[in-house]
């Protein structure tokens, strides 16, 4: 059965004090408003309206926590960077961000979600800032990547993991598409590992498109590229 399948509700959460108390382990997702990060969760829970889906960006203003079947929980953080939203409200967001990233010991690592088309923005790297002290995992997933061709899905891919070696040395990175389903068993397996968790079952025949790249010098599988940052100190 799927990682994240029969995902449910248990909370949401305006301050950090509204949080749950830390237990089980968490995976957070977090991005870009408009970057398909509710789309990206409910592909990978298998359900259509799990986080809430919308057309306007910004809709995401509180931390949704959902229980997976093995006890631990898919969280489920605000979207960022919308500029209608108010300053204040965008500050609150932020706080609230910084503040459960950097500090949440039940947090077991961080899924970035991005728009392939427009990778990295300097949002994406303050919130890299925010989580590289904890050492903990990133795993980007690189969203809308049937919006690309082969070539330059590969090209965008290759270009994100060399500036992630320098942002986030722990992470691992790969194409993603909600809409097509694919990439979802190889976010599955980065995932479980973090919460010790081994998932079963198998993608869609269209896994095949999914490509990752490996951050070691090793050659990639024709298949699949997955890529992988190595442990290397990134400048101050």
């Amino acid at each position: 059965m799927s990682l994240f399948r029969n995902a449910t509700f248990v909370l949401s959460a305006h301050e950090l004090r509204d949080l749950p108390p830390p237990g089980p382990p968490e995976v957070a997702f977090a991005g870009r408003s408009n970057a398909g990060k509710s789309s990206a969760i409910n592909a990978l829970a298998h359900h259509n309206r799990l986080a809430f889906v919308s057309k306007t960006p910004g809709r995401t203003q509180l931390i949704n926590f959902f229980r997976l079947k093995g006890g631990a929980l898919l969280v489920d953080l605000p979207g960022y960077g919308y500029a209608r939203v108010p300053a204040q409200t965008r500050k609150h967001w932020e706080a609230i961000l910084s503040g459960y990233l950097q500090t949440r010991k039940s947090l077991r690592g961080l899924v970035l979600v991005m728009d392939i088309r427009h990778p990295l923005t300097s949002l994406d790297e303050t919130m890299l800032a925010w989580f590289r002290p904890t050492g903990k995992p990133v795993h980007v997933l690189l969203t809308k990547a049937d919006k690309l061709s082969r070539g330059p899905a590969e090209a965008a891919l290759r270009s994100v993991r060399k500036r992630l070696t320098e942002l986030a040395p722990n992470f691992t990175v790969q194409l993603f598409s909600a809409l097509k389903r694919t990439g979802i068993e190889r976010a599955e397996e980065a995932l479980g590992g973090w919460l010790e968790i081994t998932p079963t079952g198998a993608d869609s025949p269209g896994e095949s498109m999914v490509h990752e790249a490996r951050g070691r010098n090793k050659k990639a599988p024709s298949r699949v590229y997955e890529a992988r940052g190595r442990n290397k100190k990134a400048p101050s």
